[in-house]
């Protein structure tokens, strides 16, 4: 496997947090792949599927925080092919109604390879005690 692949899928996924970061629906479009079948699972959510459904739940969680800033650890890449997954940490530090709250979750996003630039196909997070 090749080094500048793992670097490629490794700044994908740190502009999904970016996006995450921004609260921007716009930015976070850009980021998921726009004609596969995505999905994403967010914690304590069912599975959301098809880009309608997963754009509309970002939306709804934008639109309740004020901020969100992640702290990625525990980072593993495996590139096989087109496609990649990254599991992660998400140690997350969030103001909604001027409360602050900090949360852990562990996170696996899926990236495939298209036009020749990673983009996210699901994202699941699962809240860690």
């Amino acid at each position: 496997m090749e080094i500048p692949q793992i670097e490629a899928v490794e700044q994908a996924n740190r502009g999904f947090y970016r996006a995450f970061e921004s609260l921007d629906i716009i930015e976070m479009g850009k980021v998921w792949a726009q004609g596969e079948p995505v999905r994403c699972v967010h914690p304590g959510w069912a599975l959301l599927q098809g880009w309608e459904e997963v754009m509309g739940s970002w939306q709804r969680i934008f639109e309740n925080a004020t901020m969100m800033q992640f702290t990625i650890t525990g980072l593993e890449v495996t590139v096989e092919g087109a496609w990649a997954w990254v599991a992660c940490t998400e140690n997350i530090m969030s103001v909604n109604d001027a409360q602050v709250a900090e949360s852990r979750v562990q996170a696996t996003n899926i990236y495939k390879l298209g036009e020749g630039k990673w983009l996210m196909v699901h994202h699941h997070g699962s809240p860690m005690p």
